[in-house]
């Protein structure tokens, strides 16, 4: 078909070049946002009498129309088209006329695009930003749960003190606070209408950027022409804030596989998020978490695509840019599938709080109980740590916790132990008198529930 752009041109293109150079196949994507955005381009242009109102509604009615039919599946947008702006323009113009080929008056196809990706880009950040927030409403409500359910904590991936499963949770709240956040920050940033700006040097129309930035619910209008429609900073802030959206998944994906081994047992994912083997019938595999944990490099794979194709771009619009999009609109995709299936996984996920218990008790997690005893009993600290590091080796030995010796073993390590030992060592003692704002007590962490429950309801939807 001819290309609007074609009145320079003596030929047409190759068609070759021409599907190489197409935006279609992925651009229609953001055919709602590129209704919108022109539909508010027009009422502006009739405010400033530059259309007719009488323009104005046929060529309103007429969008709306192309929207009604994109929608019901009665219009199918053809890649037949170069973009997404073409197909709209192209099938105005065959549906009312003359009055179509005015759509386009005070606009280029350069801030056209970045006026819809915007849009488009807006709406995913509140989609994703309240899935976010769904996660942290389970959560919150596990925190609530398991402020008693004891378990060990881990450096190095091996047993150090005994916490609550609240206070690891409570981690993962902190994370995805935090990623809130970013996509606040990067919201209120980007959410300046590039619309008005012309291929890069504005136009002679008097148009009024205020006016349609408001038709849209923007801030405001950019300030720079060659900027708005070359900025692809928003996206790569984006970009990398669900990057790291999905490293937190991916950091409490793998702790779930790591519970869900018969050696740990500490959780049983529901059937609805796990598989079986086809020749092993014994097997219950953690397939959500795996898949998300391998999921998070394709979002890693965005963000330095986009960060090496941005690297070199001289001012103003380079096709280059074209390439934004399709690795963009997957990481969207790949976001929200993973948190929501994440979410669904974690909310119906039971937890074995016996075996957890067990766990602290035999990873010897109150040794730093232990020598905290005997420094309030007069032992230098250095002497303390000797003293639980060879209690610790005559443990393993026995084959037992320390709680489990008689006091005698226990004098003949140290003889300043008393019978308030057991006490000492006890694993509700080691989590209980840890009272510091943020630690597992629990009366800290109900603190903690308590700010995190105005947190939510203080923060809602964006947008």
């Amino acid at each position: 078909m001819a290309q609007l752009w074609g009145g320079r041109f003596t030929k047409e293109t190759d068609q070759l070049v021409y599907n190489f150079n197409a935006s279609i196949s992925f651009d229609k994507k953001f055919y709602k946002q590129d209704m919108k955005g022109s539909m508010a381009h027009v009422r502006m242009l009739a405010k400033q009498g530059i259309l007719s109102d009488e323009e104005r509604d046929i060529i309103l009615d007429g969008i709306e129309g192309i929207l009604k039919d994109v929608e019901s599946g009665k219009l199918e947008i053809s890649d037949e088209y170069e973009d997404i702006h073409s197909f709209v323009e192209a099938t105005l113009i065959d549906r009312i006329g003359d009055p179509g080929k005015k759509l386009h008056t005070g606009r280029s196809r350069n801030d056209q695009v970045a006026l819809d990706m915007k849009l488009y880009t807006r709406d995913e950040i509140c989609g994703i930003d309240g899935l976010v927030r769904e996660l942290l409403t389970v959560l919150q409500r596990l925190m609530e749960e398991h402020t008693r359910t004891i378990m060990p904590g881990f450096t190095h991936l091996q047993k150090a003190q005994p916490i609550t499963l609240a206070h690891h949770l409570g981690a993962y709240f902190e994370m995805f606070k935090r990623d809130r956040g970013r996509l606040a920050d990067i919201y209120e940033r980007m959410n300046y209408c590039p619309l008005g700006s012309g291929a890069l040097a504005g136009t002679t129309y008097p148009l009024d950027r205020e006016y349609t930035a408001e038709l849209l619910a923007f801030a405001g209008p950019t300030l720079n022409s060659m900027d708005s429609v070359s900025d692809r900073d928003y996206l790569i802030e984006l970009l990398s804030a669900l990057s790291t959206i999905m490293m937190h998944l991916s950091r409490f994906s793998e702790e779930i596989i790591i519970w869900n081994t018969n050696e740990y047992r500490f959780v049983e994912i529901d059937d609805a998020y796990s598989t079986g083997s086809s020749i092993m019938p014994q097997k219950k595999n953690p397939d959500i978490a795996e898949l998300v944990r391998g999921k998070t490099g394709r979002v890693y794979g965005a963000l330095i695509s986009l960060l090496t194709t941005m690297k070199g771009l001289p001012l103003a619009y380079n096709k280059d840019m074209q390439e934004d999009k399709e690795l963009t609109f997957d990481a969207f995709d790949t976001v929200k599938g993973c948190l929501a299936l994440f979410t669904g996984m974690l909310d119906t996920m039971k937890f074995n709080k016996s075996q957890m218990a067990a766990s602290a008790r035999n990873g010897f997690t109150n040794a730093t109980d232990a020598a905290d005893y005997l420094v309030n009993h007069g032992v230098p600290f250095r002497d303390a740590h000797g003293v639980i590091g060879r209690l610790v080796l005559y443990c393993i030995e026995q084959g037992k916790a320390i709680e489990e010796l008689s006091l005698e073993e226990l004098k003949e390590i140290s003889p300043v132990f008393e019978e308030d030992i057991y006490e000492a060592v006890s694993m509700d003692t080691c989590v209980n008198k840890r009272l510091t704002l943020g630690a597992p007590g629990e009366k800290a962490m109900e603190q903690v529930i308590c700010k995190n429950r105005e947190w939510l309801e203080s923060h809602g939807s964006l947008g």
